[in-house]
């Protein structure tokens, strides 16, 4: 089991903590009573769960033409459309998945393409399941150019920020290139992630709403094909 880098500060600070008060137990139960010990095991499964939360799991990203894969591990909570107006400029294919407190936490890539738009805002801390989060909360938006043909013209992916989250994570820089799959980021205990897609192209969503998605792995959508007889109807 490897761990991400995102989570060092965490996972040294808990190492610490739980050295200080694990010492201080130890005295505590020599001068008052062994049964003191057992204060060692609830510290120990807070560590534990620490560093499970950091866990960094091995994926294999699907290969195939215009595949969209899942950016977060979590539960599928909205299939719908929406407007997003900075970045997609309008109606937007919307795909919003809650992370619990036990879901990896990293955030990968849904498409290949060119990191063109990065923008964080300020907002509340809602529970992430609520139908606030995906409005009000505090998020910060990653908005990509996809290289491969046939693909939507724009995606952006949103980390949101939950009642317990507080701190997300995207080091990536405007111009960088980004693989389909690819570790991007990461939204600290308890969140939510929201895939956009823009205009352009027909996508076929492969997922219901309430199914458990893997980040990286799980097939979210794909392009089909949008005859001009089609494209001419919808006009």
């Amino acid at each position: 089991m490897s761990f991400t880098s995102y989570g060092v500060r965490e996972m040294l600070l808990g190492t610490a903590s739980f050295l200080l008060l694990g010492f201080s137990c130890v005295l505590l139960a020599e001068m008052h009573g062994r049964w003191l010990f057992l204060l060692l095991i609830p510290l120990a499964l807070a560590l534990a769960w620490l560093f499970w939360f950091f866990r960094d799991p091995v994926r294999t990203v699907p290969a195939g033409p215009g595949l969209i894969v899942s950016p977060a591990d979590g539960v599928v909570t909205h299939l719908d459309l929406a407007e997003e107006p900075d970045f997609i400029g309008g109606e937007a294919q919307r795909c919003s998945i809650f992370l619990s407190i036990f879901d990896v936490h990293l955030n990968r890539a849904p498409l290949a393409g060119e990191a063109v738009y990065s923008r964080f805002r300020k907002g509340e801390f809602h529970d992430a399941r609520s139908a606030e989060a995906l409005e009000e909360n505090q998020n910060h938006d990653l908005g990509i150019i996809p290289s491969e043909p046939g693909m939507p013209e724009k995606a952006l992916v949103r980390q949101s920020a939950g009642a317990i989250a507080r701190r997300i994570v995207c080091p990536v820089e405007i111009g960088s290139a980004l693989a389909r799959g690819e570790r991007y980021g990461m939204i600290k205990f308890g969140s939510r992630t929201t895939l956009m897609l823009s205009g352009g192209a027909g996508v076929e969503w492969l997922v219901k709403k309430g199914e458990k998605v893997k980040a990286g792995e799980t097939a979210l959508a794909r392009v089909v094909a949008v005859s001009r007889k089609d494209a001419d109807a919808s006009k």
